[in-house]
């Protein structure tokens, strides 16, 4: 690459970007070898469609499809890091990364071979440990390295391989040869967010995947599966598989229940799990399933807190000794990450000839390691530029060669394709600003591969979701809780909001603002307290403090209650529908622009967005969730949240302090969403008598008390153990709750705007309803959430014979 590239070498219609292109590489990496042109500025193969097309499209056009992406990363909620807002998800590059298929062949080769390779060597490391003694190892660096765990000693089962699932990074130098930068073994991840990154490109650029003859991944995922189920050794037909995933705190944490999703295996979190004679269990609804094989995106100290790692919140204390007995079969075994160690490198040459008994084919990479150069669109998308790129390949273990000891070549697949993404070799992966799709070529094009696999044994057909963790539970009725309590906490800002609007007015308006304000907790108003906040005075404090709502200081504001409503989403992400999802990413991005600089009216527009958009997400699950146990305990959660809401504010309207009389009424009414159904049944006459028939008593208004009792008492009804013959707590607490409202005097009440006695019968029911059902929380939660075992005897007490 000594001087520019004369258009007529290149195809027509691909010269404009090509060209340029090729006047960059002469300039600054002449003689590199890059992934599009050859020396002489010719296209390599595979390359001219995806460029003719993209060329065709304009700069325009092309921006059009990048934003497509992009819109369409944000409504899959597909987050790359989500602790750092920064990098929540990254950008997709729109020309995947072509590799011809005689070059994959040769790196395909290669892999398979190092999986070989480190299979074997794990099967000395944890077991015979010949090679310490032949100088092919670095004996002091590995017997050093925190890496190698000495319980793992003999703990992986002789009939079941140590690697089922290998990642691998690397380059390409600048020769163009394929060198290793990396392995990744204790938690391969990037397989999910390479299959995100294929969907994508489908969807934006459906006719240039539609034409180009590349090779298909699921047909690898698919044979990933049926590799999963394999490993069982018991309950071969039908096997429980989980993935262990370090919870939402995990920044890969998408891709786990991504992924799950996709092979439609269980998320399960350490605490999910649990180990019993050597068996490990999943604790759903309906009591412990036995689980069979676990694929663990944990590092392998942090899976057995008894064991390994003491510290750790993450694993399963006994997992290591369930995998050491056969009590459950592992993807990968527990101890691999020693097969991480660089200090391998130099080791492997010697290493494969003695193991193998072959030449290694993948060097790895080293510090003198010069990178080839790819291309990668500018943010205009007016002109490609070289840049050096990491790609993470992924290779997994047949299924017919799971009983096998043998380390045949055939005994290991390779995805065609994998996680590509634009950084100096080694980087993260989460570090990268832009991703690539690796297009792998075929002579013809690949027939579709479809992600409902056909059956290959028989199945029980289940619909009562017994099956669900019992933390999946527990994150969706809390789901429900803070869904309803953002809702509740929007409508009282409109409110407040708009009644800020008319201050100064008219007086009343001045008086409901004061109102709202305490419902919202913001002040007391109240000086006379001594545990009061100091009041608001003043229109500008006001102001202020309302629109301190949208800002990320105040734990109880918008954004907090939405956090909270995301941790618990992205806790059962693998639960919700594709739609639902988008909803909630669509609620992310629009409190996300929340702050205190929104002026009154904004503010007021945007809570009533929120309140949309919340009521669509319900909506959608209500219509897209099977109605089990999970959707259940995620409407209890909504209606317990709703009921105790609506008695607060009832409460709240009963005992205001600065009287400002029908017109809080009328507040309640706006708040509860009944204005309507209120005006049409009564025109426009306010009775305090007739809007808490309309809220308390009408079982046909699903905002009123009696509607949401008899809700929670039917999917109540419902839950694991209601057949029982004895009520529990939760029941009983509802039965309370339940009679206080039918046994309320009616007459007594209708005289609210007369008498002090009609008031203090109101307290006095509103306090006998809010009393059990605060307390119906905590007994849910201790009947279904807590597992609470039995006391186990762990010693005889017999005295000795």
């Amino acid at each position: 690459m000594t001087a520019p590239v004369s258009p007529t070498l290149l195809e027509p219609g691909t010269a404009g970007l090509v060209e340029d292109y090729f006047n960059q590489l002469c300039e600054g990496q002449p003689g590199v070898f890059d992934a599009m042109v050859d020396r002489y500025g010719q296209l390599r193969p595979g390359w001219e469609t995806l460029l003719r097309a993209l060329e065709a499209l304009g700069t325009d056009g092309r921006l059009q499809q990048r934003e497509e992406i992009q819109r369409l990363l944000a409504e899959n909620g597909v987050i790359f890091n989500m602790h750092d807002e920064a990098k929540r998800s990254w950008r997709l590059d729109p020309l995947p990364w072509v590799i011809n298929h005689t070059d994959w062949q040769a790196l395909e080769v290669g892999l398979r071979q190092r999986t070989r390779l480190l299979n074997a060597l794990f099967d000395d490391i944890y077991g015979a440990r010949r090679l310490f003694d032949t100088g092919l190892l670095p004996t002091q660096a590995l017997l050093a390295s925190p890496h190698l765990l000495l319980p793992c000693h003999g703990s992986q089962p002789s009939d079941r391989p140590a690697i089922n699932f290998h990642g691998v990074d690397v380059i390409q130098d600048a020769e163009g040869q394929w060198r290793v930068i990396g392995d990744r073994l204790q938690a391969p991840s990037g397989t999910g967010f390479t299959l995100e990154n294929r969907i994508l490109m489908a969807r934006a650029l459906p006719d240039m995947y539609r034409n180009a003859p590349l090779k298909r991944l699921a047909g690898f995922l698919d044979n990933y599966h049926r590799t999963l189920i394999a490993l069982a050794y018991q309950h071969r037909d039908n096997p429980n598989v989980v993935l262990l995933t370090p919870g939402p705190g995990s920044p890969r944490y998408f891709e786990h229940a991504y992924l799950a999703n996709y092979l439609n295996i269980d998320l399960a979190e350490g605490q999910d799990l649990i180990v019993r004679d050597s068996q490990l269990w999943l604790r759903t609804l309906g009591g412990l399933q036995p689980v069979d094989v676990v694929l663990r995106h944990c590092d392998d100290a942090y899976c057995d807190p008894l064991e390994l790692r003491g510290d750790s919140q993450l694993g399963v204390p006994g997992l290591l000794q369930a995998a050491r007995a056969g009590g459950v079969a592992m993807s990968n075994a527990l101890g691999v990450g020693i097969l991480e160690s660089p200090e391998l490198a130099d080791y492997l040459p010697a290493l494969c000839e003695h193991l193998l008994g072959e030449k290694l084919l993948l060097p790895n990479a080293n510090a003198a390691t010069r990178p080839a150069t790819a291309p990668i669109f500018d943010h205009q998308m007016q002109r490609l530029s070289p840049t050096t790129m990491n790609l993470r390949c992924f290779i997994t273990r047949s299924p017919g060669s799971i009983a096998s000891s043998g380390q045949q070549p055939s005994d290991y697949h390779v995805m065609p394709g994998g996680l590509a993404w634009v950084g100096t070799p080694g980087s993260p992966s989460l570090n990268s600003p832009v991703v690539k799709d690796v297009w792998v070529t075929a002579s013809t094009p690949q027939p579709h591969v479809s992600q409902l696999r056909q059956a290959r044994g028989p199945v029980v057909a289940t619909r009562d979701g017994t099956d669900l963790p019992s933390r999946v539970a527990e994150s969706l009725f809390w789901l429900g809780r803070y869904g309803e309590r953002l809702d509740a906490r929007a409508r009282l800002l409109r409110e407040a909001l708009m009644r800020l609007l008319e201050v100064d007015q008219d007086e009343i308006a001045d008086q409901l603002l004061d109102e709202l304000l305490i419902a919202l907790e913001i002040t007391t108003l109240n000086e006379d307290s001594e545990n009061s906040k100091p009041p608001l005075v003043g229109f500008v404090q006001k102001r202020a403090a309302l629109l301190a709502q949208f800002d990320t200081t105040d734990t109880q504001a918008l954004h907090a209650l939405f956090d909270q409503l995301l941790r618990n989403a992205r806790s059962v992400r693998d639960h919700l529908g594709d739609d639902s999802w988008r909803v909630i990413n669509q609620l992310r991005q629009r409190v996300s622009g929340f702050n205190s600089s929104l002026g009154a009216s904004a503010a007021r527009r945007a809570c009533e967005g929120l309140s949309a958009q919340i009521a669509a997400f319900f909506g959608l699950c209500n219509e897209t969730m099977p109605h089990h146990y999970g959707w259940r305990f995620m409407d209890i959660g909504r209606f317990l949240d709703r009921v105790l809401g609506l008695l607060s504010l009832l409460k709240l309207t009963l005992n205001a302090p600065h009287s400002p009389g029908l017109a809080l009424w009328e507040v309640v009414l706006a708040t509860t969403d009944n204005f309507t159904a209120y005006r049409r049944r009564y025109r426009s006459e306010l009775h305090p008598e007739a809007i808490l028939d309309l809220l308390l008593f009408d079982e046909t208004n699903p905002r009123s008390v009696g509607y949401m009792l008899k809700r929670l008492e039917r999917q109540m009804n419902r839950l694991p153990g209601s057949s029982s013959p004895y009520r529990n707590a939760e029941r009983r607490l509802l039965i309370q709750a339940n009679a206080a409202l039918h046994l309320a005097d009616i007459d007594r009440l209708s005289h609210l705007t007369d008498t002090p006695e009609a008031q203090e019968a109101l307290e006095q029911l509103l306090d006998e309803l809010i009393e059990p059902l605060t307390a119906l929380s905590d007994a849910i939660s201790h009947s279904h959430f807590s597992h609470v075992e039995r006391p186990r005897q762990l010693v005889s007490m017999e005295p000795d014979a």
